[in-house]
């Protein structure tokens, strides 16, 4: 089994994880690390704005994605992780419609937590895609 870090950005180095892990062996899968909304230097972006903060995710998940040469359509696990279910189901269909335009439909799980990392994060996206 080979393992490689996946790093679009180099900031989370400095906290000890990478975005990214591709294992290959049969098959490579990626472990991503959960992604937010953060810019490339890992600063929150967004503040109290759900919708905003599920694009970025989703945009910063596809990043460690096409980072390992994949893409949405390769994830096979999608956990969503927010502080405010209640908030973020309106704009669910935004993400919904990019893993549907990308023929994806990956075992997802849901939860509502306490907090994220960062104060002010409010989505988290957490994947696992395999090639």
């Amino acid at each position: 089994m080979e393992r490689t870090a996946v790093n679009p950005v180099t900031w989370s180095l400095e906290l000890g994880f990478p975005q990214g892990e591709v294992v290959s062996g049969q098959t490579r899968t990626l472990y991503a690390s959960g992604q937010t909304a953060t810019s490339k230097d890992g600063r929150p972006q967004h503040d109290g704005d759900v919708a905003a903060q599920l694009g970025l995710a989703a945009d910063n998940l596809e990043a460690v994605l096409a980072e390992a040469g994949m893409s949405l359509a390769n994830l096979v696990r999608l956990n969503v992780y927010t502080t405010d279910v209640d908030a973020l189901l309106p704009h669910y269909g935004v993400l919904a419609g990019r893993l549907g335009d990308a023929g994806a439909a990956p075992a997802s799980t849901m939860l509502g937590v306490n907090r994220l990392a960062m104060p002010g994060l409010l989505v988290e996206l957490e994947g696992t895609a395999v090639a």
